[in-house]
């Protein structure tokens, strides 16, 4: 193309012809037909390009996948790309996609060459462009952090109160329940343990002896009959016993006893599923510490443990052990953020064995420093971006799998919050993120 028409476009109408001319040398014109995309999000942000004809779409992926538009534009010297990236060099990928719903002629600039035009042409500006830039993303970063904190206190604080008062009044109910049916059904025999500790194999083998010898006798459903008496802790040798003393009608009498043993251990597993719950709604309080300081005395040992009990979900096939020093004092301490810390490394760790592995998560001090260790039996992190790991927008997943911020917010919380320290060590199969954290408080910061 011509330096005419670039002349004409509001962003280069003020140079002079040795820019234009520079610019037409670097960058050219390309087209695109309608429904074609110039770029993709994710990908490397490798040129500027502003539109000279046509229409344009923006579009930015959300979680689950779907594609939502942010903007359309037919405006004659509207311009995208990479234009973060100029004034940001920790901005790698586009942030949006970018296609065309008209055929389109656009003017396209590698991002190098524009760069060293800004930085060539216009020094000053572009100097104070990049502190902007820098000092905006992390304003924007430690706010979006808050606000998460907030909303997660807001939403369990909500969640909690919904969910606890009707889960401990189902746990009283199963309780009081119980204690009725003991008084129409009848009480449950003193001689049965009313549990079983026997192992699978173990209950199999006598649940089958019983079955015979309750069939033997006569009994209705006794396959049905023989797991549930087991379960309570009855064998062969209980039910001769009770057959003793239940000879004149012992069919029914069974028949009765396991109606009563079936409705008391399924009331005793409602009860604990529901304890389980209110169990989980303790954890996410503590987990997201809502109704609380921020700044408070924290033992690190509970707000591990909040964190694993948030993450159970994740951790099913993962081998968790923990070793904790008990004798280890509380520390002030931001415990939402450092709960935050915790989740973003043990999530990683589970990310990198595959959801498959070891966890080991240890706690350990000296005078200075209380610290905690966590570890994975993963693939190790390659010794070439090890040193790049704390980067901001620095990431090894996938496109859509993460922003690669983990890392580093994990980093501003325990160093710029807390005054402390966090390293990492790593090789196939042992992988230890250490987390170092001042037992005297002095540098955290409101």
């Amino acid at each position: 193309m011509d330096t005419v028409e670039l002349k004409s476009l509001f962003l280069f109408e003020s140079l002079d012809e040795s820019h234009l001319e520079w610019l037409n040398t670097r960058g050219g014109e390309r087209t695109y037909a309608a429904g074609e995309r110039i770029y993709r999000e994710g990908d490397p942000a490798e040129c500027f390009v502003v539109l000279l004809s046509g229409t344009i779409k923006m579009t930015r992926r959300v979680r689950g996948g779907a594609e939502v538009e942010i903007n359309r534009s037919d405006f004659r010297g509207a311009y995208a790309g990479g234009v973060l990236a100029v004034v940001d060099e920790e901005v790698k990928t586009y942030p949006h996609t970018l296609e065309a719903l008209t055929p389109c002629r656009i003017f396209s600039l590698p991002v190098v060459d524009l760069l060293e035009a800004l930085n060539e042409w216009f020094p000053m500006p572009m100097h104070i462009m990049k502190g902007m830039s820098r000092g905006i993303r992390t304003a924007n970063e430690r706010v979006a952090e808050r606000e998460r904190l907030a909303a997660l206190g807001s939403l369990t604080a909500g969640l909690t109160h919904e969910l606890n008062n009707p889960a401990a009044a189902t746990v009283r109910a199963s309780r009081v329940l119980r204690e009725r049916l003991a008084k129409v059904l009848g009480e449950l025999p003193a001689d049965l343990a009313g549990t079983s500790t026997l192992s699978f194999l173990e209950m199999g083998d006598r649940e089958e002896e019983l079955g015979d010898w309750l069939d033997d006798r006569g009994v209705a459903n006794p396959w049905q009959a023989a797991p549930v008496l087991v379960a309570a802790g009855a064998d062969v040798e209980w039910a001769k016993n009770f057959e003793q003393s239940h000879a004149e009608d012992f069919a029914g009498a069974i028949d009765r006893l396991t109606t009563v043993l079936e409705i008391d251990q399924l009331l005793q597993e409602m009860t604990e599923a529901t304890t389980r719950v209110i169990d989980l709604i303790g954890a996410a309080k503590q987990y997201s510490q809502m109704d609380r300081g921020p700044l408070q005395r924290a033992d690190v040992h509970i707000l591990l443990d909040s964190t694993l009990a948030i993450l159970a979900h994740k951790l099913s096939g993962v081998e968790v052990s923990r070793e904790y020093d008990r004798g280890l004092p509380s520390i002030d301490a931001y415990a939402a953020e450092l709960n935050q810390v915790w989740t973003n490394l043990i999530d990683n760790a589970v990310s990198a064995m595959d959801g498959h592995g070891k966890l080991h998560i240890r706690t350990f001090g000296d005078d200075t420093y209380l610290t905690v260790e966590i570890g994975d039996t993963g693939p190790g992190i390659p010794a070439e971006i090890r040193d790049r790991i704390f980067e901001p927008f620095f990431t090894t997943k996938p496109v859509g799998d993460g922003t690669g911020l983990g890392l580093d917010i994990c980093h501003r919380i325990v160093v710029d919050r807390h005054g402390g320290d966090i390293r990492v060590t790593s090789r196939p199969g042992d992988t230890r993120f250490q987390v170092l954290l001042p037992i005297t408080p002095s540098t955290c910061d409101d």
